[in-house]
């Protein structure tokens, strides 16, 4: 007889600016759901009276990793689990310095939830602002807007209201839906993993009750896509197309289309790690029996409902390396496990992501967020960025030593430049 059934699971991302708290917040939901090591506490607790607390400093328990980080020494996000009986997290913590926006894009790009922290007592700051125009951007499907320090403003509940109007006004054109606001005291543990008794105009849940029943809105329609990592081949005349689908959904019998070849067959199997499956849904593993011996390797893309390919691609691009992109630069383009020779052919403009505007530009700096034209030496699908995360993002590699330069949203592809 089986054990229980795993919590689902639910990825979120920090965001906001230094001092907001989020080191703090980190420590109170490690500690307040047991998730910390017995050494981790003591330490933190030495650290503690060597600095003249009476109580415990649960920031210093990511503190120091997060110190490390931003001097650029090893980690570029610190990925922390924890788990409650309703659900499992992983929680990207991304550092709050504007030199750190690419990092902030890195920790939310994969995020069912960012998680925006707020101090009470400034209200929105210009790096909380970024934070909340790169969750926009990146489509995150969920933000809750956590204002932290409440005790420092008396639990002052006209305060939490004028940050909450004051949140409301600057997503609005975003496009970002209603984001759930939540009174907190990291450092007391008000309303974090407890309802808050010094709070009692908050009627809401607690942060991690929030989370542990946040439910996650339906992707926008999007047909199947299946990257083809490899081929599986048994001596038997075994023949499967193995990868992790992208998006939407398949059937044993359902007609796919093979890109960029465009040869068509239908679907005869699907193989799961543990055994035979009558639908692949997007976030599996699988391989796929095809009915037709056709030329397909790495690199492929089993697609229904294909979208349209091209050698042009514009895509909104966050900079990531040191050095800037410019018009004429080589690139190598990765999509799905596909990797093709490029070069930039124009850069239209960076984002102000304080303004949500786009500026002229005629370069990318790391951390710039800007809009660029890509022409490909062989046409590629991706879906747009806004249909799917998955198979619309595209990765920028340097062409001589692989090493990554930049991330791209697809707008819209082209067959050539207009």
């Amino acid at each position: 007889m089986g054990g229980p059934a795993s919590p689902a699971l639910l990825r979120v991302a920090t965001a906001g600016s230094v001092d907001d708290g989020k080191s703090t917040l980190v420590g109170r939901l490690l500690h307040d759901t047991n998730s910390l090591l017995a050494d981790q506490m003591q330490a933190a607790t030495v650290a503690s009276r060597r600095r003249g607390l009476g109580d415990t400093d649960l920031a210093l328990v990511v503190d120091g990793l997060r110190a490390e980080r931003e001097q650029g020494i090893t980690i570029d996000v610190a990925f922390r689990h924890f788990a409650t009986v309703h659900r499992a997290f992983v929680l990207a913590d991304t550092p709050g310095h504007q030199q750190y926006t690419r990092n902030m894009v890195t920790g939310a790009s994969t995020a069912d939830a960012v998680l925006v922290l707020v101090d009470a007592r400034h209200g929105l700051s210009e790096q909380s602002r970024r934070h909340v125009a790169v969750a926009a951007l990146l489509r995150a499907p969920q933000i809750v807007l956590a204002i932290n320090k409440m005790d420092l403003v008396d639990y002052a509940e006209s305060t939490f209201d004028d940050i909450v109007r004051e949140f409301a006004a600057f997503t609005r054109p975003l496009g970002i839906g209603p984001a759930m606001p939540i009174p907190i005291s990291a450092l007391h543990g008000d309303n974090v993993t407890e309802r808050s008794a010094r709070m009692p105009w908050y009627s809401g849940p607690p942060l991690l009750a929030h989370l542990e029943t946040l439910t996650l809105p339906e992707p926008p329609p999007c047909g199947f896509r299946l990257a083809v990592q490899c081929v599986l081949r048994t001596g038997g005349g075994y023949r499967g197309y193995a990868g992790r689908v992208g998006a939407g959904r398949l059937r044993v019998g359902d007609r796919v289309t093979v890109l960029p070849s465009g040869a068509t067959t239908v679907v005869r199997g699907i193989d799961g790690p543990d055994g035979s499956l009558a639908v692949a849904v997007a976030g599996q593993s699988v391989a796929l029996r095809l009915a037709d011996q056709l030329d397909i390797a790495r690199g492929d893309l089993l697609a229904v409902d294909p979208p349209p390919g091209g050698r042009v691609v514009t895509a909104t691009v966050c900079w990531l390396a040191d050095r800037p992109m410019r018009v004429g630069d080589r690139l190598l383009v990765r999509h799905g496990t596909r990797e093709l020779a490029a070069v930039a052919h124009a850069i239209s403009g960076t984002l102000n992501l304080t303004t949500s505007e786009y500026i002229r530009a005629t370069e990318l700096v790391a951390n710039d967020l800007g809009r660029a034209t890509i022409r490909l030496a062989e046409p590629v699908h991706p879906d747009p960025y806004r249909l799917s995360r998955n198979t619309g993002a595209l990765l920028l590699l340097d062409p001589d030593s692989g090493a990554t330069l930049g991330a791209g949203m697809v707008e819209r592809t082209e067959p050539e430049v207009r």
